[in-house]
């Protein structure tokens, strides 16, 4: 209502000529008042898509946005005196790049490594109906009203025990590789907002999955937080912090670890679990001193390896575990973790170290992290909390289990009528595992199930992580040692006594998983590496560790293994992070800005300091195939089938109609056509063959006039025969 469109020379196929009258449609706008009228108009310009020449679209729509322009005060001098109506924003073009990504899957299959051949399932997950209205209050109204202080005050007097749901983060970091994209966890979020308001907090951020976002998901890790944060407003957010190494695999200059928990929080990060790999206290102060200062509530994190309840295991003791606690709780945390990432923890040792941790700290709230690899979590979760532990960690059910946490709905159903209580609606649990039992077959490629059909006890004598143990399956199908997994994870057990007997957690497990497949891989045993140090090329993870790249491991590094592997090599001396100078974040905004020409923000710059390289590539990817984290799963790993019909929410309002129409044969120069319908109309995107090309190469341009087009000269022919090349 109100538009009217005159047109004139806009049509397909038509020229545009520069030296008569250029125009195409003539817009106007009609309102109650000049407001009103500017307002149609603009939203008129932006609906307009003119493909094949230049319009003046970006040029009006900033006069209509001048307010100068809209409070009617305009002159002759109106454009001389506003430069900035010249700086122009070039047209994001979202949907003839979504096209090409479409396009491009057809033609050459997925963007993201396919670990297995598994196509993901042809039906969406259901989702649970979701009442109208806002949710209810939940624990993150307290930590509003009363901050960090106040928060731990009422997780600790609460009554009843808590739960953490680890579904958004670590059990598909577990189960899926990392893998499930923020179009599936929006679906189910509102859901969880209206029906788990007495959770703890939900995991969602940190870890493994804020590379994983860029590098093969193609999202924006920040926009994830962002969007989630304004589905679910009543639940705390929890993160994983890596103390001074943050969200990556090395240690960063200081003033990037504070000013990424800074932006964090202003994000909508609640709890940072910091933890360090290797439990060395100067990188878990660090990552703890910048959450205080963001304001965020700390929750340190001591990382669990060996048993306390076994005798024979004196490296990692009661006691050594007590003394870490008290120095965590000195330097002031909020909430205190025991990170079991292996699934160590067995119920006896359960009850001796929540029960240490009780009686030393009556006011500190205690939440636990296991993992279910030997089946066994529910078992330790429970003996955690009748020993006094206020949250524990668990799963939905369908994302529970064997590399994953305990079942949501066992922890529930178990405490059901007692003292310790949940308070969660086992009738809603039932309807969230539904859902993501639905949403799991999408990631069939990346599901651990395709390696590993059930839990496994041998990790209390290998001690692998859960979300590292499907990886290294994988890692060691790719290396071609999949025949050898079982070697392999006795080799990680003599990998990790080389190194000293190590606290076993990103990255430090991967030093020990790297060392194992290279003892593998060369058929070596303890005593061969041991003995021959100086003269083999051990994997750059461990000489990196053995410098103290990241830390000092308790005990001390290994010697004399490690003066036979640095030779002269430089090394470390304390905390990594403390002599490296700190990042010029403006100089680094400067250099995005002129490299990718969008609009930096704060938030680009941090991913561009964490991971410069996956950063730079996650954009020319966006760049060229746009936002690909609109489309559903399906399409992103499998693209359209032809003559299937669909659609795809840029944002709200503005929603592609599209149907996949055919593909063409193979040209002279290695490419097919692609063709769809797009909002009624017939698009065509011309795509490189890159699998077909890999096996036929183009005809080189001397044969055209001795064979034919489609004449492919083999290189086997061309080197039997010495004079003219067969066909």
């Amino acid at each position: 209502m109100g538009i009217r469109l005159d047109n004139a020379s806009a049509f397909q196929g038509a020229v545009i000529s520069p030296h008569y009258d250029s125009l195409l449609v003539k817009v106007i706008a009609h309102g109650k008042d000049h407001l009103t009228a500017a307002t149609k108009m603009s939203r008129a310009l932006a609906e307009f898509r003119v493909r094949g020449v230049k319009t003046n679209i970006p040029f009006l729509q900033n006069v209509l946005n001048n307010q100068q322009f809209l409070g009617g005060t305009v002159d002759t001098q109106f454009i001389d005196e506003n430069p900035e109506l010249f700086q122009l924003r070039p047209a994001q073009n979202r949907a003839q790049k979504l096209l090409y990504y479409l396009g491009h899957v057809m033609v050459n299959g997925p963007t993201t490594p396919i670990p297995v051949k598994a196509d993901p399932s042809p039906t969406d997950p259901i989702v649970p109906v979701v009442p109208i209205g806002p949710p209810p209050a939940g624990f993150r109204d307290i930590l509003l009203r009363e901050g960090p202080e106040g928060f731990a005050r009422a997780v600790r007097n609460h009554q009843g025990l808590l739960l953490m749901d680890t579904t958004f983060r670590d059990a598909h970091q577990s189960l899926l590789a990392t893998r499930v994209r923020t179009h599936d966890l929006k679906k189910i979020s509102p859901y969880v907002a209206h029906n788990f308001n007495k959770l703890f907090s939900i995991e969602n951020w940190g870890g493994a999955t804020f590379d994983v976002a860029m590098r093969f998901l193609y999202e924006c890790p920040w926009r994830r937080l962002q969007e989630l944060r304004e589905l679910i407003p009543n639940i705390p957010f929890q993160m994983l912090l890596r103390g001074a190494n943050a969200v990556g695999y090395t240690n960063y200059p200081d003033n990037v670890v504070f000013k990424f928990c800074e932006v964090a929080k202003e994000n909508g990060m609640d709890v940072f679990r910091v933890f360090d790999s290797l439990n060395y206290l100067p990188n878990l102060l660090l990552g703890m001193e910048a959450v205080g200062s963001a304001g965020g509530v700390v929750e340190a994190a001591i990382s669990y390896t060996g048993d306390v309840a076994d005798p024979s295991r004196t490296k990692y003791s009661l006691q050594y575990y007590m003394d870490l606690a008290e120095e965590l709780v000195r330097a002031g945390t909020h909430i205190l973790c025991i990170k079991d990432m292996a699934g160590l923890l067995k119920p006896s040792a359960c009850t001796m170290l929540v029960g240490s941790l009780r009686d030393r700290f009556p006011d500190l709230p205690l939440h636990i992290h296991t993992h279910d690899t030997s089946g066994a979590g529910v078992a330790a979760m429970l003996a955690c909390a009748q020993a006094g532990a206020d949250v524990v960690d668990v799963a939905s059910d369908s994302m529970s289990g064997m590399t994953s946490q305990p079942s949501m709905g066992a922890l529930v159903a178990c405490t059901r009528g007692t003292p310790l209580d949940t308070g969660v609606p086992l009738e809603r649990v039932f309807d969230y595992s539904e859902y993501w039992e639905g949403a799991r077959g999408l990631y069939a490629a990346f599901d651990c199930t395709a390696t590993m059909k059930s839990g496994n006890s041998d990790v209390y004598e290998n001690e692998i992580p859960g979300g590292q143990y499907t990886n290294l399956h994988f890692q060691a199908h790719s290396m071609g040692l999949g025949s050898k997994f079982k070697e392999v994870k006795k080799a990680y057990v003599e990998a990790n006594q080389m190194l000293g007997d190590l606290i076993k957690v990103t990255p430090s497990s991967k030093i020990v998983g790297d060392l194992a497949q290279f003892m593998v891989q060369n058929g070596l045993s303890r005593a061969d590496a041991e003995a021959q140090a100086e003269e083999l090329s051990f994997p750059r993870s461990v000489v990196e560790f053995l410098q103290g790249y990241i830390g000092v491991p308790y005990g001390g590094f290994p010697e004399p293994l490690r003066s036979k592997v640095l030779k002269d090599l430089p090394r470390v001396e304390g905390r990594p992070g403390a002599s490296l100078p700190p990042l010029d974040l403006r100089a680094l905004e400067k250099e995005l800005a002129e490299r990718h020409g969008d609009e930096v923000t704060p938030e680009d710059v941090l991913s561009a300091a964490m991971y410069p390289d996956v950063f730079n590539t996650f954009k020319d990817f966006t760049s060229t195939f746009g936002p690909v984290d609109s489309l559903n799963t399906r399409l992103f790993l499998q693209g359209p089938r032809i003559a299937e019909e669909f659609e795809v929410e840029l944002e709200r309002g503005k929603t592609l109609h599209i149907k996949a129409l055919a593909v063409s044969d193979l040209n002279w120069a290695g490419q097919r056509q692609v063709f769809f319908e797009l909002n009624g109309q017939l698009r065509s995107i011309l795509v490189k063959d890159t699998v077909a090309m890999k096996v036929r190469p183009p005809v080189p341009a001397w044969w055209w006039g001795r064979a034919g087009p489609g004449v492919h000269v083999s290189s086997a022919a061309c080197r039997r025969c010495t004079s003219t090349p067969r066909p």
